[in-house]
């Protein structure tokens, strides 16, 4: 365990922070090379290097690229892939590319691939106009009680989006200079193919005669309106463009925003221009004569899960203990009010984000970890303002059903996954179980009065979510290990009886998913067949320990199945001490967008293996400073009375 402790220290950042790499799939990288084109400078060097990287991820079983390690094949990834290898120079008649090609002719070609490529082809005019959807940017105009409004979609749909309302309605145009096309991606002709849009519900259908009626009465709009909405999209990415860290800190928004710019006449060595620039450049990663591109990066998650990890060892220094919680402490968004405080006017900020400078978008995640961290401390006096500002941004922000959401309240307006332009699923931000056990995990601990309700409410709205195996989904990490386990977790920090039958019965959800080596693996094919839930072709570092710390929260730390899985992760330690998975961690987006953490292979396991020895080796009470305000809860619900 100390040579895992001492990697981790040797990643810490001099100012106290961790930041690790943040990878994902093939996409953004040629998305990339897809940008460069557009705008029509290309960086030979850097373009060979992502070339180099995406035919190294190429999957030869099926010949095109996955959404995730040993995924299976995925159209739209696949061709963007094909396309910024073919800019890139790559013989379209190499092995590489025929096997790409006839992969992605057999899944029907690129007709089918999803909107957000679709819209990228229609820049390059390899789509006509009416394969992408009709969203014009008279739709910033639109009042709130409107069935579509900003408000009402996810901040990740809404900075991709309004840069993107500029883009369509001036029908940009990629300067593409060696005017490389793949029509040979097509099953039928792209300018007579009829069935883009494969809707299948009587309300997307409703939608897609909507879509249709606009195209119609688009030559209608009044030069004046049009203008009035460009102007006043401009304004509200501009107003969030957020320096070097970009527009929403993620890299399809920046993006939009620096082709936005261009469109609207600003040159390129403009002051906006140059910042939306350099952000995207800093997301780039150079590793073994390749490159691939970050879609953007963890430093506050990083940093308040490895002082967790550190903090757990016992007997770690207090120096960067201290530097890191310090860094987190001035990473507090206190002043500005984001998009979130259209829901919550009168509520004072007080969350983290997840990037190094989002504070428009401060997230529910972050804060309540980053709270809970700086809590359990022996420091957390240092801390008092911080934490009590983050409870009370977070409370703040519970939506009506008792859970939390990662960026905003209620923003549940499940009828908008039916309209043409969200075809990938992903255009809301509900409330979620792994979301929500982190934050009561949070406020349970601090154990205010005031929160009784908040915490209350967000309990009945984790019990309404456990499946009826017992295991919870996972939104945020792969899948149904990491949300059955963070929740368990939680349940623990909270102070509810762990004995009860319904907590107890997560844990041995847990325990019939332990594989044969000792360890735990889910693949995440189960966000597309949660029938196979707790499995996959592997056992991982990361998943082996979120299942331990989860059994160990539910009071089975001297369990077989607890010492088994403990006995997995000191096998399989490398030399260094630290572990090495080549599975993706988390979903982006699940079913569209999945990542791969690389600090999750170090920080997780050891703090597995550090909270192991605290209550088996060398067992001592995890104290807790709050009132048990939630172990009543749990009566009626098949566990004893612990009274």
């Amino acid at each position: 365990m100390s040579s895992a402790q001492r990697i981790l220290l040797d990643h810490q950042n001099p100012d106290g922070h961790w930041c690790f790499e943040l990878e994902t799939d093939c996409t953004i990288p040629a998305e990339y090379i897809l940008m460069m084109h557009y705008v029509g400078i290309v960086d030979p060097r850097l373009q060979d290097r992502f070339r180099r990287y995406l035919r190294q991820h190429q999957d030869l079983s099926h010949g095109g690229w996955p959404l995730y390690s040993g995924g299976d094949f995925d159209l739209s990834c696949s061709v963007k892939c094909y396309y910024a290898l073919k800019l890139a120079g790559e013989d379209p008649e190499s092995p590489v590319m025929e096997k790409a090609r006839m992969a992605i002719l057999r899944a029907g070609g690129a007709a089918h691939c999803n909107v957000f490529t679709r819209i990228t082809l229609y820049f390059f005019r390899q789509l006509p106009r009416r394969a992408i959807p009709f969203i014009p940017v008279e739709i910033i105009l639109l009042p709130r009680w409107f069935p579509f409004h900003l408000s009402k979609v996810s901040y990740w749909s809404r900075t991709v989006m309004v840069p993107l309302l500029i883009l369509c309605s001036l029908r940009a145009r990629a300067a593409n200079p060696l005017q490389v096309g793949i029509r040979e991606l097509f099953v039928v002709p792209p300018e007579e193919e009829h069935h883009y849009f494969r809707i299948t519900t009587r309300l997307g259908r409703f939608f897609l005669l909507l879509d249709r009626a606009g195209r119609g009465l688009e030559p209608l709009i009044p030069r004046p309106i049009r203008r009035q909405a460009i102007d006043k999209a401009r304004n509200w990415f501009c107003e969030r463009l957020n320096g070097e860290s970009g527009l929403g800190a993620i890299f399809p928004a920046m993006v939009n925003a620096y082709e936005a710019l261009l469109i609207l006449g600003y040159p390129r060595d403009h002051p906006l221009c140059l910042t939306a620039w350099r952000a995207i450049e800093r997301l780039v990663v150079e590793r073994d004569g390749m490159v691939y591109c970050q879609p953007c990066v963890s430093p506050v998650w990083d940093t308040a899960l490895a002082v967790l990890a550190l903090e757990e060892t016992g007997d770690c220094p207090d120096a960067p203990i201290r530097k890191g919680m310090d860094w987190l402490r001035n990473e507090q968004v206190t002043e500005v009010k984001g998009d979130w405080a259209l829901q919550r006017p009168h509520l004072a900020p007080g969350g983290w984000a997840f990037q190094y400078a989002n504070p428009y978008y401060p997230d529910l995640d972050d804060t309540a970890i980053v709270g809970w961290v700086i809590d359990r401390s022996k420091f957390r006096m240092h801390y008092i303002e911080s934490i009590e500002k983050s409870a009370n941004w977070t409370v703040g922000m519970q939506s009506r059903n008792g859970g939390f959401a990662s960026f905003d309240v209620d923003n549940t307006h499940y009828y908008l996954n039916e309209i043409p332009f969200a075809d990938h699923g992903a255009l809301l931000d509900p409330p979620t179980s792994d979301v929500s056990a982190h934050v009561l995990g949070f406020l349970g601990r601090l154990g205010r009065g005031q929160d009784r309700d908040a915490l209350e409410r967000c309990l009945s709205f984790l019990r309404s979510e456990q499946e009826p195996t017992g295991a919870w989904f996972g939104r945020w990490g792969t899948n149904y290990i990491y949300g059955t386990a963070h929740v368990l977790i939680a349940l623990e920090e909270a102070h509810i009886d762990m004995s009860a039958e319904w907590i107890q019965k997560a844990a041995q959800w847990l325990t019939d998913r332990q594989r044969e080596d000792g360890g735990w693996g889910e693949g995440n094919d189960t966000y597309f067949h949660p029938e196979r839930a707790g499995q996959g072709t592997g056992s991982t570092s990361f998943q082996t320990s979120w299942a331990l710390l989860g059994l160990m929260a539910a009071g089975q730390s001297a369990s077989p199945t607890v010492r088994r899985g403990v006995d997995y992760l000191l096998r399989t330690q490398t030399g260094r001490g630290d572990w090495r998975d080549r599975d993706f961690t988390a979903p982006g987006f699940p079913r569209v967008f999945y990542l791969k953490y690389h600090g999750y292979s170090l920080y997780f396991p050891l703090w597995a293996l550090a909270r192991y020895r605290s209550r088996v080796v060398a067992p001592s009470s995890p104290g807790s400073h709050g009132p048990d305000f939630l172990r009543s809860q749990t009566r009626g619900a098949g566990g004893p009375e612990t009274d």
